[in-house]
């Protein structure tokens, strides 16, 4: 088979696998991850259900392919803050403040559950531990956070206060979320 052909079909199949985890997407935000059938997702990414099943087995490899995605996206969005110019604590609170909108907007405990148990949920965690505790490490060498604590100890502590942000009732507490957690950093007086 020639190489341009190769390359042909994979892009197609990349396309059409974007599309059904779009759809899949489009689906669980109008209507939740229980609601989700294979009918309506071959339905709203308009191909076969033949066709869809040849790229997912059931409704929950479908999912995991989707948060997998959905959790790549995230962590993407995250490295995009961190990197952006200005001094190591801005920055750090810009991750922060995304990370905690991110747990936000989280799922359902018991479909977080489901989804969670991933590979991919493990290594986007070390990632992200990784990111929060490489800010951590700069902002305490410019004087902006304490130097008392291990950074790898401090990026734990962030991460699981502001998981918290997934119980509260608006985007208001969230920031005072932030706040809070950001407080308990700063170098002593």
């Amino acid at each position: 088979m020639p190489k341009l052909w190769d390359q042909t079909v994979d892009a197609h199949r990349r396309a059409v696998r974007e599309t059904i985890l779009d759809a899949a997407g489009e689906l669980v935000s109008e209507h939740g991850l229980r609601a989700l059938t294979m009918s309506q997702v071959a339905e709203r990414a308009d191909i076969g259900r033949a066709t869809l099943y040849k790229y997912f087995a059931d409704v929950e490899a479908l999912l995991f392919a989707w948060h997998e995605r959905h959790v790549a996206t995230h962590v993407a969005r995250l490295a995009e803050v961190r990197d952006r110019i200005g001094p190591p604590g801005e920055r750090l609170r810009a991750v922060l403040g995304a990370y905690a909108l991110i747990a936000h907007e989280q799922h359902s405990s018991d479909l977080a559950a489901l989804l969670h148990r991933g590979d991919h949920v493990a290594q986007a965690q070390q990632h992200l531990h990784a990111l929060v505790r490489d800010l951590l490490a700069e902002a305490a060498a410019d004087g902006e956070l304490r130097d008392d604590v291990a950074p790898e100890e401090m990026a734990a502590y962030c991460l699981h206060a502001l998981t918290a942000a997934g119980t509260l009732p608006s985007k208001a507490a969230v920031h005072r979320l932030v706040d809070l957690t950001l407080s308990g950093l700063r170098p002593s007086a």
